[in-house]
């Protein structure tokens, strides 16, 4: 089996280490078209190849990129990236949104919206080769009328495509569930699906229902120690490998390697998120890991991203 990547398509067997939650570059789409003066794309670019390089030298393989519309995804940013750091990076089609869809969607339906989805894992994605590997969507801070079609819509684009769908969640207010109740009632196999950002909270009865249901959870942001520090996120991680799903747990950082979010502005990230990188869990977590058993490391970072990106 094989699945797409920036350029073309590799074996399954061939994506190794794998971080499963990462973004190569964030932009407001609207901010950029409208004061692209404010942009400097070559530094976004070093940026990124610089983090990419590092993550490489210490073993990662492959890279997936979550960004999708609401997030600036650029195709062609990302195939330079990948090409330079000589490095696999599948990528994402779907939708990032808090409440409301842009205007071009009033009055289309979910059918409508997830043909757009489609022609992004089937044909390629803006004009390019590169196919989407897998959906994004996100219930961040509640469900919404646009969001709840942006959920049936990602989940009609699953049935036709059978590709994996990665969400984006606020787990203080469980919105991952709400996503597998819509995703069921739509037909979905939830054991298809990850509830990212789970690892925000320390909630084990919240976390275990997500997991009860056959989803993988993401505990995949790590170094943002202001939503929740990398010493409770580990905590979760140990409770639930010594409670038995280690096979349902995909770990990563979320790392942006830039962001034009206010809330990132650099003079911020010492006082929110002094830590993150897109090599934070090789000092936090796989050591850890290790202590426990070798094995961890290559379930974790191998094997659950590949039978997570596999087609069923």
């Amino acid at each position: 089996m094989k699945i797409p990547v920036t350029g073309g398509e590799i074996k399954l067997q061939e994506i190794g280490f794998t971080l499963v939650h990462e973004h190569l570059k964030t932009e407001s789409e609207a901010v950029k078209i409208q004061w692209p003066h404010i942009y400097s794309e070559e530094l976004a670019f070093k940026n990124a190849v610089e983090e990419v390089k590092r993550a490489k030298s210490l073993g990662v393989s492959t890279i997936c990129d979550a960004s999708v519309m609401g997030l600036g995804r650029d195709v062609r940013f990302i195939e330079r990236v990948a090409k330079e750091a000589k490095i696999n990076v599948v990528v994402a089609t779907g939708v990032y949104l808090r409440s409301e869809l842009p205007f071009y969607f009033l009055g289309r339906n979910e059918e409508e919206i997830a043909e757009l989805f489609v022609h992004d894992i089937k044909n390629g994605i803006q004009g390019t080769q590169t196919k989407a590997a897998f959906l994004k969507v996100t219930t961040d801070p509640s469900l919404t009328q646009d969001v709840e079609l942006a959920l049936k819509a990602v989940a009609i684009a699953h049935e036709k495509t059978k590709a994996p769908i990665y969400t984006h969640t606020n787990a203080h207010m469980k919105t991952g569930l709400e996503q597998q109740r819509i995703f069921k009632e739509m037909g979905v196999d939830l054991a298809r699906v990850c509830i990212g950002h789970t690892g925000d909270t320390t909630d084990m009865d919240y976390i275990k229902k997500i997991l009860g249901e056959g989803s993988f959870v993401g505990l995949d942001r790590y170094g943002l120690d202001y939503l929740l520090p990398v010493e409770e996120r580990n905590k979760v991680l140990q409770d639930l490998i010594k409670d038995g799903f280690a096979d349902q747990i995909l770990v990563s950082q979320d790392y942006c390697c830039s962001i034009d979010w206010g809330i990132a502005k650099p003079e911020n990230k010492p006082l929110l998120a002094p830590r993150w990188s897109m090599t934070l869990v090789f000092e936090e977590v796989i050591p850890l890991l290790r202590k426990i058993s070798d094995e961890l490391v290559e379930k974790i970072f191998v094997e659950n991203p590949q039978r997570f990106l596999g087609k069923i």
